[in-house]
This record gives C-alpha cells, sequence and structure tokens, in this order.
C-alpha cells in the first residue's frame, strides 16, 4: 500500500499559508488539506486493490463525489462526507467543471513518486460526478496535539458519521480514517498566531508514547460492524506519523504503539476490508 508515505510526503512540504502572519504551515486545524489528501491516497489504494470498482469505473457506473451531504433519514442528522463513491445523480444547474482523479493530485499538490505516477496512469479515468447512488462514504481525521481534549470530539464525530451514512444508505460502506501524531513537540498555528520568522514559536509538549496510546484506544472502542443489521464503521484504519509542524518531514511509524499488520486498524486491513466489501455488495454490472 502507498497512502500512508503518500500521506506524509505531501504534508512534509510547507503548503498551508497564514496570510495574517506570513507564516507557512505542514498541517493546519483549520483547513481540510490534510483529509482531501487523506482521502486521495486511500482512493488510490483501493483502486489499486479492487478489481469490481475499477471493472465499474470503465463501465462507467460511478463516479465519485467531494464534501457530499448525507442526511439520516431516521433523525434528520446532515453531515459532509470527505469523499463518496456513487452512482451518478441527476445532473445539476451548477456549471462546475467536475474534476478527474488524476487532476486532484495536481490541485491538492499530491507528490507521486515515478513508479506511483506511472501506476496512476494506468488506472481507468475516473470522475468527480453528481452523487446518486452512495456505494462507500470516507471520512478522514486527524489528531496532531493536544491529544487528551481531542478524544472526546474524535469520537464523537466520527461516531456521528457513521451513524450518518447508515442513517442515510444502511447498504452503504462507511469507513473511517485516522492520522495521529506521535512527536514529543508540535507547533499549532493556532498558538502561534504571529510570524515565527520574528519570534520564536511555543511547542506544545507531548506525552509519548501514553498521548498516542489513548488516542489508539479511544478509536478502538468506535463501533463497528460485521453485517449490515448491525451499527458501526463497516472499516476504519488509523496511520501514526511524527510530525512537529516545523519543516521537518513527516515521518510514518511503525513501531509501538502503531498498530501492527493484521490489526484491525492497520491501514492495509482498512484497504483490504474496504475492497472485500466493495466487491461483495456492488459487484461489477
Amino acid at each position: 500500500m502507498h497512502g500512508p508515505e503518500i500521506v506524509s510526503r505531501t504534508l512534509s512540504e510547507l503548503m498551508e499559508p497564514d496570510k495574517k502572519h506570513g507564516n507557512c504551515w505542514q498541517y493546519n486545524p483549520r483547513s481540510d488539506r490534510h483529509s482531501k489528501i487523506a482521502c486521495w491516497a486511500i482512493l488510490f489504494d483501493l483502486l489499486r486493490n479492487c478489481r469490481t470498482l475499477t471493472d465499474n469505473i470503465e463501465a462507467g457506473s460511478v463516479g465519485f463525489g467531494i464534501n457530499h451531504e448525507m442526511r439520516d433519514f431516521k433523525t434528520g442528522r446532515k453531515k459532509d462526507l470527505d469523499l463518496v463513491i456513487c452512482t451518478p445523480g441527476t445532473d445539476s444547474p451548477s456549471s462546475r467543471k467536475h474534476k478527474s482523479f488524476a487532476a486532484l493530485a495536481e490541485k491538492h499538490g499530491i507528490r507521486l513518486t515515478e513508479a506511483e505516477l506511472a501506476e496512476l496512469e494506468s488506472l481507468p479515468a475516473f470522475t468527480e460526478t453528481p452523487v446518486g447512488e452512495v456505494h462507500l462514504a470516507l471520512e478522514a481525521k486527524a489528531c496532531m496535539t493536544a491529544h487528551s481534549k481531542a478524544k472526546p470530539r474524535l469520537y464523537d464525530e466520527l461516531s456521528s458519521s457513521h451513524l450518518t451514512i447508515h442513517g442515510s444508505s444502511n447498504y452503504a460502506i462507511a469507513a473511517g480514517f485516522v492520522m495521529v501524531n506521535s512527536s514529543e513537540r508540535f507547533i499549532s498555528p493556532t498558538s502561534n498566531p504571529y510570524s515565527v520568522a520574528e519570534r520564536e514559536p511555543t511547542y506544545n509538549a507531548h506525552r509519548q508514547p501514553k498521548d498516542t496510546e489513548g488516542v489508539i484506544q479511544k478509536v478502538r472502542e468506535i463501533q463497528r460492524r460485521s453485517d449490515t443489521a448491525e451499527t458501526g464503521f463497516d472499516a476504519i484504519g488509523l496511520v501514526v506519523v511524527s510530525c512537529v509542524n516545523d519543516g521537518t518531514p513527516i515521518a510514518v511509524r511503525s513501531d509501538p504503539p502503531a498498530p501492527k499488520p493484521g490489526d484491525l486498524l492497520h491501514y492495509d486491513s482498512m484497504i483490504r476490508k474496504i475492497a472485500n466489501l466493495y466487491q461483495s455488495r456492488f459487484p461489477h454490472r
């Protein structure tokens, strides 16, 4: 799987400008860039590992949607999901130009190796489309600092995602992804509202590995389901990274407490689970 390395490589670039103070960040909590990059990388791996999906793309029966609003039929709860794979819906009167999956790589500054770029070029053309029937809905989150404070919010936001997805379409695959920062310290853009080129930045100190372990444990508590009669995510994955947010390259961590291969939260397990579910629920037609 290439996803975790694509995410860390791309986020390593200083691409989040703070026009007010002249700073440029790798990660900014006020931006959804990290979620878009993670969703792109996950979809790239899914396209590489799910023949049924690529068959459906070649047949023109599916496309993708970005920031799609889903509504729980029972409660009326609404939520924008980062990415959905779907059948094409009725064309809207909007003049918005729909983008291809490959074009999004350029738009979001996705950093690919030559081998990855060659794989991307070998994939069938995948295009953004008005959303019809949702096959897969993906929500991506990050916990980069203030881990203890972030845990309840992370749990609530992810839980509301799978509830809304299945309240709208019980047969849809609900997938969640979490990126957790295991660095000893972190420069938070919200704690540094000034030019860090003119003044020494303030670092948030982390208690590692305890902070990362706490977030991983909280994610494990989120409900998962083994069939459509149950409640929870159909697949959920977690990647541990080391990010100080000072321009130092971001690294993917595989040492404890990161999930090991075979763990239900391991990134590879998430991709394989989604691929298997997609093949069984949405066979080529």
